[in-house]
């Protein structure tokens, strides 16, 4: 923001430039435009004491006051204050010090002086060394007035950049300056948050083309009789001009006018009242609040503030104590010298000094100096307000034209606004209004006027105003050539034309519709005439047709006909024009024609027309087509039909074959031929009658036997008379048929073959093994078979036959994996095999089972001892004996000794561990035969079977506790025995628990936030390892206990970290492998932490009275509840002590009703109502009890029943609509209630 000191113009926003000043004269804190008189009025304003000045004075002032104490220093207020020639330059002391170091400023604009008429320069640069890109510049007038907008005819900006100085140049020139040029200026530039800123002035003196006068010659005294008689007066020196008489106005106190406003009524007075510099003018009001002190030098000092007007004359007094001192005037820090401007007079004690024809630059502080004392003033010069000499004259024009308003006021380039019914028109680049001014008239000028400028439209200045209408109409409209009626032929292009008088857009319409452009449809608008081309005409285009021009309620007709010689379209029949048929369906020929107007058409077949539109077969006519019907064709339809159309244009024929066709007959039943598991093989004769066309193919369909439902089996035709069905469930009777198809369609299906029914034998059972051996027996095991079928297993056949009989086979190539891994493991247990591969003839097999077994285990008795025997397996079921499986290897009939052996399993050869409570349950497996014997023992004696149990088997032995203790620990010792050989293991169970707490723990030290504890370890361990200690700690205060440390394994720590003037407890849990033990060791003393050099004393506290009555908080609600659906009632209570909470229905206490749930967290209270019905309905009460009183709380519920209601009422419908949808429903339905 600039210096105080600086004058800016405010409300001259509108003129280009500022205002002139005096020659040789530096400005400083402002300008205004003024008036030649012969001698003006002084006005002079004394500031009141309390000093309210507007609220826009910066809170800088008080500085800049303490900079104006010293009228050497006035100078320094300002930067860039350039020093013009007339009066001198100041001495050293008096130059400003520029003490605040330029931001961006390479070099800084430096103020000028210059004549009416000339050009001048002004130039800013910027170093770019430490930029990333331009900085932003803007150029002011005054304070605010950015100059970017006023680029034109006298003012121009440009900005160049030298690549390697890297230096921005901006440059700002005034082309054929005016005095009202002159003025404080302001060059701004910013990069991203850095800104820095100067100021300078320019100066535009009038040329000196007046001849050379002789003053003391010419000069006379004037005012006699009066206070300031012997004044010089120059008004005779003046050029003499006439002055409009213009009726005087009442002197008003601006400044007075300005102190008793609102603050927000301060810019539309400086407008009225054409104070140019509003900001400045308070300011510096509010520094001469200021109180003289009194001056030894001065016997009176000059006024506080003197006003003028502008052009007018100005008279500053002062009185000296001492005639002879020396004494100085100055005007903003720079002595003022005796010129045709200013003049000095001594009268007595007095000094005076005179100023003549005052401008905006003599606004400004003086002070006077009398040796070393000053005294100083303030001159406000007014600039006089703008008239309307010749106001606006109200103006019709029409739409389209150029309209021009016009105004002219007493002063060039004055202040106007122009505003349009009472709202300022905007006047920026981008609006239609444009104001063009010559002098001291100005034009409004509107461009292409519309409708929308019907307005009142007045201009305003700071001493008048005035206001006119303006009327946009539309001129009348002519028609010069209007539409003509056309008949166009088909497919050529239809053109209109009309003539009007103006040149208007407008609208084509056709049958009433608007109509749009497009690729066919072209509009075209040349001056006055318009045209519209249709592109290869229709019939859609036939019509009428209308142009409208816009804005003027005027339409032009006209008719247009279309026409086209009828038409026979055969284009999507077939070769030939051959249309088939199917026997028994309709046939609706449609035939597209055209023609316009619309042919007669006439359908015939042979010689005979077929006039009769009740005839099976006929003709039917269409606007654009014509059909030929017939109904149930048949074969004898079969033909060639004529079609004939004939209209005004001309006629059209053509012939059309008809073909009827039909299906083909359905073929001979099938036969099937050949059965499988889930399949077979049928054949079939073509059929008798193919229908006219070729047999493409067959479809089959099959079923079951009890089964109406028939499926079909192929979905593409099958070109050949056999077929092989699939996937059919054994055991199941089922029934095909055959479908015969050609082009026209499917025949009926043929007649259902014999009941067939798919079956097969299982396949052989697998893994056969033996499975025992006695001196007169084997025992042989397998499974079933891996295909079972549809037929079922009715059950096994065990058959074997002696080593050496015919049957018996050779051992190469027989039984599958299950049994040679059985013959390699009978080959361990030392079955002695014969190494003959061929078997000596003996008998045949033999049938073990007369009858068949379901198990898949059989043994064989009444076997020689030391024979070798072959066996065999079948499964049987309906279908028969399913393919034997075979023991690869003869089997010797003889008891074999297995010797025992224990396979413990791997986690048992470990330490068994488990949790008391929890279950054991072991399972050992062994091997040993015949008849293998185990025994238990538990640390060596002999196991309590009431306490454990164990279950011993061929294979395996099973250790069992259902609920294990800790004296279950122990080893256990496993023994198997067969004959005298004898096979041990060992198993260690442990059976574990948590830990009990530690023994004692002890505080053994506490210095400063410090505290030793050391503890012995539990007597219980749990049966397992300590793992660790968890050390808790809590203050005495709160006994909140906070874990400290975990998974501790030493029995002595140190807790550190402690709070200085709490008191500690500490407690400790064991750990072991099953967790925490339950309870904690806590010490018996508790550790203080104390605080050096102070003493706490506790403070005392009165018991406060907490206690109160019951009070709800939050009342219950009536509610409405859905019947079969839970419903909830909530409120919320408070009182202490607690108050007991008992719920009423209907006054009536609810006591052990399941139906009701009742509970409460935090003082909320919730009666929970579990599938309420119509009967649950009524008054809830909810009643609060404590010693101190009682409350109640009540609600009502209302249970409605049904899904309906909860149906709407999820819907959002209100429950009051509901309710009257219920009653309906229940008044239609008497016999529901």
């Amino acid at each position: 923001m600039p210096e105080p000191t600086k004058k800016a113009d405010e409300t001259e926003a509108e003129n280009a430039l500022p205002p002139p000043t005096e020659q040789n004269k530096p400005q400083e804190d402002g300008e205004a435009p003024g008036k030649e008189e012969k001698e003006s009025e002084i006005m002079i304003v004394i500031l009141p004491s309390d000093g309210n000045v507007s609220e826009m004075t910066s809170s800088s002032e008080d500085e800049d006051d303490a900079t104006t104490a010293d009228g050497a220093n006035r100078s320094g207020d300002r930067k860039d204050s350039v020093w013009s020639m007339g009066d001198g330059a100041p001495e050293e002391g008096e130059k400003q010090d520029n003490s605040q170091k330029s931001v961006l400023f390479l070099q800084k604009p430096k103020g000028g002086s210059i004549t009416v008429g000339q050009n001048i320069t002004f130039i800013a640069k910027v170093e770019a060394q430490d930029l990333l890109r331009k900085p932003t510049i803007k150029w002011f007038k005054g304070k605010w007035m950015d100059l970017a907008s006023k680029v034109g005819k006298h003012l121009q900006l440009k900005e160049t950049f030298e690549r390697h100085t890297k230096i921005y140049t901006f440059e700002m020139q005034i082309i054929k300056a005016k005095e009202n040029y002159a003025g404080n200026y302001r060059c701004e530039v910013t990069y991203k948050d850095k800104v820095d800123s100067c100021s300078f002035d320019l100066e535009v003196h009038e040329s000196s083309s007046a001849p050379s006068i002789d003053i003391r010659s010419a000069f006379k005294r004037s005012g006699e009789g009066q206070e300031d008689a012997g004044e010089l007066d120059f008004s005779g020196l003046l050029k003499r001009r006439e002055v409009k008489q213009e009726p005087e106005e009442p002197d008003i106190d601006v400044w007075e006018l300005l102190k008793n406003s609102n603050p927000n009524d301060y810019e539309k007075i400086a407008f009225q009242y054409g104070i140019t510099d509003l900001r400045g003018m308070l300011k510096r009001l509010k520094r001469t609040r200021r109180e003289e002190k009194k001056s030894a030098a001065f016997a009176k000092i000059l006024d506080p503030a003197y006003q003028v007007d502008k052009g007018g004359r100005v008279r500053f007094v002062v009185e000296l104590a001492d005639p002879t001192v020396e004494l100085k005037w100055y005007k903003n820090g720079q002595e003022i010298r005796p010129s045709g401007k200013y003049i000095f007079e001594h009268k007595g004690n007095e000094r005076i000094l005179f100023i003549s024809n005052c401008m905006l630059t003599d606004d400004a502080r003086y002070h006077v100096t009398a040796g070393d004392e000053k005294c100083s003033t303030e001159l406000f010069v007014r600039e006089p307000p703008v008239m309307v000499t010749k106001g606006l004259e109200d103006t019709n024009g029409y739409i389209g034209d150029k309209v021009e308003l016009s105004v002219e006021v007493s002063e060039d380039d004055a202040n106007v606004k122009w505003f349009k019914n009472g709202v300022e028109l905007p006047l920026d680049g981008k609006s239609r209004y444009k104001v063009k001014v010559e002098g001291k008239k100005h034009t409004l000028i509107i461009d292409e006027a519309s409708k929308s400028d019907n307005a009142t439209y007045s201009v305003m200045t700071t001493g008048g105003q005035s206001a006119a209408k303006l009327k946009v109409d539309l001129r009348p409209l002519k028609i010069l050539h209007p539409l003509e009626d056309q008949t166009v032929r088909l497919g050529k292009e239809l053109s209109l034309k009309c003539e009007i008088s103006e040149n208007v857009e407008g609208k084509w319409y056709k049958n009433g519709q608007l109509l749009q452009p497009s690729d066919r449809i072209k509009m075209y608008h040349k001056g006055r005439i318009h045209r519209l081309i249709i592109d290869s005409s229709l019939v859609e285009d036939d019509g009428e047709y209308m142009f409208v021009p816009e804005a003027y309620n005027v339409n032009i007709p006209c008719k247009v006909h279309i026409i086209d010689p009828p038409k026979i379209h055969l284009d999507g029949l077939g070769e030939g024009n051959t249309v088939t048929v199917v026997a028994g369906t309709k046939l609706r020929l449609e035939i597209p024609i055209s023609g316009e107007p619309a042919p007669k058409v006439m359908w015939s077949r042979g010689d005979k027309w077929l006039m009769d539109p009740a005839s099976r077969i006929r003709g039917e006519s269409y606007p654009d087509s014509s059909c030929l019907v017939i109904d149930s064709a048949e074969r004898e339809d079969s033909g060639v039909y004529r079609i004939m159309l004939k209209n005004e244009a001309g006629e059209d024929t053509a012939h059309i074959n008809i073909k009827v066709v039909d299906i083909p007959d359905p073929p001979v039943a099938p036969n099937v031929i050949e059965v499988g598991e889930d399949w077979c093989i049928m054949t079939w004769e073509p059929p008798a009658n193919d229908g006219g066309s070729p047999i493409l193919g067959y479809y089959i369909e099959r079923k079951k036997k009890q089964s109406s439902r028939w499926m079909r089996l192929n979905f593409d035709l099958i070109k050949e008379t056999t077929f092989e069905p699939k996937k059919m469930i054994e055991g199941v009777a089922y029934e095909v048929r055959v479908f015969a198809v050609n082009a026209i369609g499917t025949s009926k299906p043929s007649m259902p073959s014999k009941p067939f029914v798919p079956l097969a034998v299982t396949s052989p059972p697998t893994c056969l093994a033996v499975d025992s051996v006695t001196d007169t027996t084997v025992t042989m095991k397998w499974r079933p078979p891996d295909q079972i079928g549809a037929a079922g297993l009715d059950g096994y056949v065990i058959e074997y036959c002696f080593e050496g009989s015919p049957q018996a086979p050779t051992t190469e190539g027989m039984g599958d994996s299950c049994t040679q891994q059985n013959n390699s493991e009978e080959a361990d247990g030392g079955l002695t095999q014969t190494e003959e591969k061929t078997p000596k003839p003996s008998e045949e097999w033999i049938v073990a089972n007369p009858e068949l077994t379901d198990k898949t285990k059989f043994t064989i008795t009444g076997l020689p001892t030391g024979s070798k025997i072959f066996v065999r397996v079948k499964a049987v079921n309906a279908a028969g004996p399913s393919d034997p499986r075979m023991h690869p290897q003869p089997i010797l009939v003889k008891e074999i000794i297995e010797p025992p052996k224990i396979r413990l399993p791997r986690h048992l050869k470990q330490t068994y561990v488990r949790r008391v409570g929890e279950a054991v349950n072991l399972v050992i497996p062994f091997q040993g035969r015949p008849r293998a014997k185990v025994s238990w023992k538990k640390n060596g004696a002999h196991v309590d079977k009431s306490q454990i149990n164990i279950r011993n088997s061929e294979n395996d032995t099973i250790i069992f506790i259902r609920k294990a203790e800790r004296i279950h620990s122990g080893k256990y010792d496993m023994k198997v025995k067969v004959d005298n050989l004898v096979d041990r293991a060992t198993i260690e169970i442990q059976i574990v628990d948590r830990p009990g707490p530690p023994q004692v723990v002890n505080i053994v030290d506490v210095w400063g936030e410090n505290v030793a504890l050391d503890w012995k370890p539990p007597k219980d361990d749990g049966n397992a390892n300590i793992t660790g200690y968890t050390i808790q700690k809590a203050d005495k205060k709160s006994m909140e206990w906070f874990t400290v440390i975990e998974h501790y394994h030493r029995t002595s720590a140190t807790i550190t970290e402690l709070v200085i003037g709490n008191e500690y407890y500490f407690r400790i849990f064991a750990e072991n492998m099953c967790g925490l033990s339950e309870d904690a060791t806590m010490t018996t003393e508790s550790a203080v932490i104390a605080k050096d050099g102070k003493v706490y004393k506790n403070p005392i506290y009165e018991d406060f009275n907490f206690t109160e009555p019951p009070m709800f908080t939050q009342p219950l609600i009536n509610t409405y509840a859905v019947s079969g659906y839970n419903a909830t009632l909530n409120c919320s209570v408070r009182g202490n002590p607690k108050p007991k909470i008992t719920w009423m229905k209907n006054k009536i206490v609810i006591m052990n009703d399941p139906r009701y749930r009742m509970f409460g967290n935090q003082g909320v209270c919730t009666l929970e109502i579990r599938k309420p019905s119509p009967y649950d309905g009524g008054t809830y009460t909810c009643r609060a009890v404590n010693d101190l009183g009682e409350a109640d709380v009540e609600c009502k519920l209302e249970v409605k029943g049904g899904v309906s209601f909860f149906r709407l009422l999820m819907q959002g419908v209100p429950p009051h609509i509901i309710d009257s949808y219920m009653q309906e429903i229940q008044a239609g339905n008497p016999e529901e209630k």
